[in-house]
């Protein structure tokens, strides 16, 4: 993993990654752990501030100068808006299913999807991840990823399970009382 390109980067580019990967290592947790709780909640709304937050930085990025600055992937960024908006009033309104896959459109459409095309060759995230050294590819950086998103994702299932049975001792304690 080779920091270097990322931090030369512009600054609304630096800001796009740092929300982004965020949102990514949270995604499978959220997929994982048990709907409905105020650990949930919290972690859903920061989910989706951070998921609003690179899309809005996505407009101040222009590297691939299309139309006027701009490019297909900032139509992706109109997607993620509305779509955030949406599970975030589906929930709000309790249509889990409307929610459910709103949520999974944004995950796997604005953040795995565009994640692997960031990931092509000449792009600033290919050079991030992946070196190359006197012995080819260094995949170093692919599993430094993987490790991060499997580490965070089992470190809150873990906290809401504690969380859960924090709530369930306490309620048995005030029934006892």
């Amino acid at each position: 993993m080779n920091l270097a390109p990322l931090l030369d980067a512009p600054l609304a580019i630096q800001v796009h990654v740092a929300s982004v990967v965020p949102a990514a290592l949270i995604g499978p947790y959220m997929f994982w752990a048990r709907k409905g709780t105020p650990i949930h909640r919290l972690v859903g709304r920061v989910w989706l501030g951070l998921m609003v937050l690179a899309a809005l930085s996505s407009y101040f990025i222009h590297q691939i100068n299309l139309f006027m600055g701009f490019s297909p992937v900032h139509l992706l960024s109109i997607f993620v808006l509305v779509t955030a908006w949406l599970a975030y009033r589906s929930a709000r309104q309790h249509r889990i299913k409307d929610h459910k896959r709103q949520v999974l459109g944004l995950y796997f459409g604005g953040v795995v999807g565009a994640g692997l095309f960031t990931l092509l060759p000449g792009r600033i995230m290919n050079k991030v991840v992946f070196t190359y050294g006197d012995h080819g590819l260094d995949l170093s950086g692919l599993l430094i990823l993987f490790g991060a998103m499997a580490g965070i994702t089992i470190l809150l299932l873990v906290l809401s399970r504690l969380a859960a049975r924090r709530r369930a001792f306490t309620a048995t304690l005030a029934e006892r009382i």
